[in-house]
């Protein structure tokens, strides 16, 4: 695949587009739910049609909107460990997607940076990328928690973070990922995008998200870019 020059990283997002992983996210977006709901908020004030990866604007938008945000780090604190230990149930059902670490050995002759960024927690991260033999070739990794919660994907921020520790501008990042939360990312940080099939979205699903979003099998595509 042609490449544009201006592009000098390469940043993978891990689940579904990195690895092939087998977190349960109904399990944890329902935790979560559950979690605000002990804490006060109504399900009525809970929007669950999102839950996927958890996002929790709508319980957030309660907390905010009744003044109780002094509340809302001790949330982000009890589903923080929650979701980590989901994460970490099935971490040995790990594996790379097929081609993966020779895509990533020639990303870096080519002179890439190569960077992940996920909404995984850092002891997830870490743990999977080693589990899977392939935390050497990744230049550095960007997780849920290494920064606070309103500064994780999709926030254009955590690209930004990406960026800051790879040494490159936002702009000059092509960022790869299966989820609409990649694309919003990307896309708000001024960085590229292309959309990967192997995870949750497939061709119809980028394409009622943006028409001209480009999309890619696998990572496995990267090992022919030019």
């Amino acid at each position: 695949m042609k490449m544009d020059l201006k592009y000098r990283a390469i940043g993978l997002d891990m689940d579904g587009t990195l690895l092939d992983t087998h977190v349960d996210y109904t399990k944890m977006a329902n935790l979560v739910f559950d979690q605000m709901v002990k804490m006060g908020v109504p399900e009525s004030a809970i929007d669950r049609t999102d839950g996927f990866k958890f996002n929790l604007d709508s319980g957030i938008k309660y907390l905010v909107d009744q003044g109780r945000t002094d509340e809302i780090p001790l949330i982000h604190g009890q589903i923080a460990k929650a979701a980590r230990d989901i994460e970490m149930q099935n971490l040995e059902e790990a594996k790379p997607f097929p081609g993966t670490v020779k895509t990533l050995k020639k990303l870096h002759e080519k002179g890439f940076k190569v960077g992940v960024l996920t909404r995984g927690c850092r002891e997830y991260a870490n743990a999977a990328l080693e589990f899977c033999k392939i935390l050497d070739l990744i230049d550095d990794v960007v997780a849920r928690d290494d920064y606070s919660e309103k500064e994780a994907k999709p926030s254009p921020i955590a690209m930004r973070h990406l960026a800051n520790k790879l040494g490159v501008k936002p702009e000059e990042i092509l960022y790869v990922g299966d989820h609409v939360f990649d694309y919003q990312c990307a896309h708000d940080a001024g960085a590229g995008f292309i959309g990967v099939l192997s995870g949750v979205f497939k061709i119809n699903d980028w394409k009622q998200i943006d028409k001209n979003i480009k999309t890619i099998d696998s990572v496995y595509d990267l090992y022919s870019i030019d």
